[in-house]
């Protein structure tokens, strides 16, 4: 079967992971990410990418992890999707992401967010038993990390002191880590700012409906995705050239057994009521999860009004399947969906 007309041709294929582990036995968890990640570049996937959990039983270090696999894979770029500025200082984080996007040869593609930590009001004392409440966690957090990495002064002082030679730079400098920056933004608000500093841009299944809707477009998550969409580009210095990548849940059937797609039904209906309307104080809007055969889901994102609009995605993986059905996923996305959609994997 010939690719579906899905409006732009899917150049670029990834998916996201949370890269869940057992607390009582870590390792199994963290080792199994990284033969995912393994798997992913050989059935020819652009990027992988890995969700930052904080105090859960998911990969809390992606940076971490993403270094290991920046030495078991040469090819695939490596992504976070997305690591909450509110956990971190930027300037030890520039350090961090220039030295794993040196070591993987320039792959690295930080996605990232501000805000105030999650649970805040419980891990305040924590993370900041003497700032808390003068922390500012807008979106000055980034511009500070973007010079950072960028090579703006980060000291006072450079020079010798001594036997030591100091830089007022971060140091390792990465060229070109700075063009592969994300913002992750469910809102306008954060569309348009991460447009206007030209960021690139990551969707997924959440949207803040913290505007006005479009008039005849309520609850519509594929319209308003679309929207969000083109008013990032309209305040990109690249306009329609901007990157934005798409993350819907979106689980192929094709290979998989009887049981694992009436598990996978079962998990996308538990979920589906929650699409209906916008939840919670924060009016977040969730996307329907997609099940079903290659054929199926193809025509069902050449239908969605924000998949027509990008040419790169990173679907998100469940939280808690099981590894033989990531495994399937994956497969089948590489090999049956994907090229429905237009794609044509990495040699």
């Amino acid at each position: 079967m010939a690719g579906q007309d899905t409006g732009r041709p899917l150049r670029r294929l990834g998916f996201l992971t949370i890269g869940l582990f057992d607390p009582a036995d870590p390792g199994p968890g963290h080792a199994f990410t990284l033969e995912m990640i393994e798997l992913g570049e050989r059935l020819g996937f652009d990027s992988a990418w890995l969700r930052d959990r904080h105090l859960q039983h998911g990969i809390s270090s992606p940076v971490a992890v993403l270094a290991a696999a920046s030495q078991r894979t040469s090819r695939i770029d490596l992504g976070t999707a997305v690591i909450p500025l509110g956990w971190e200082n930027p300037l030890r984080l520039a350090e961090d992401l220039a030295t794993v996007d040196v070591l993987s040869g320039g792959r690295l593609n930080p996605g990232i967010s501000v805000g105030p930590p999650m649970a805040w009001d419980d891990v305040k004392a924590s993370l900041y038993p003497d700032t808390a409440e003068v922390e500012d966690f807008g979106y000055g957090r980034v511009e500070r990390l973007l010079g950072f990495v960028s090579g703006e002064r980060a000291s006072t002082f450079t020079g010798t002191r001594g036997i030591e030679v100091f830089s007022d730079r971060v140091q390792p400098q990465s060229p070109g880590l700075r063009e592969r920056l994300w913002y992750g933004g469910a809102s306008f608000r954060s569309a348009r700012w991460a447009g206007e500093h030209a960021m690139n841009f990551l969707t997924s299944s959440v949207l803040k409906v913290d505007e006005s809707l479009p008039e005849g477009e309520a609850y519509d998550f594929g319209a308003l995705q679309a929207e969000q969409v083109r008013a990032y580009r309209a305040a990109h210095p690249a306009g329609e050239a901007a990157r934005v990548s798409q993350g819907l849940v979106v689980l192929p059937t094709d290979s998989t057994t009887r049981e694992q797609r009436e598990r996978y039904t079962a998990y996308a209906d538990a979920r589906l009521e929650r699409t209906r309307e916008p939840q919670g104080p924060g009016r977040l809007l969730f996307a329907p999860d997609l099940v079903g055969t290659s054929e199926e889901l193809a025509e069902q994102l050449a239908a969605h009004a924000a998949f027509r609009e990008v040419d790169e995605v990173a679907f998100a993986l469940p939280f808690t399947f099981e590894p033989e059905d990531y495994v399937q996923i994956l497969t089948d996305m590489a090999t049956r969906l994907g090229p429905l959609l237009g794609w044509e994997p990495s040699a």
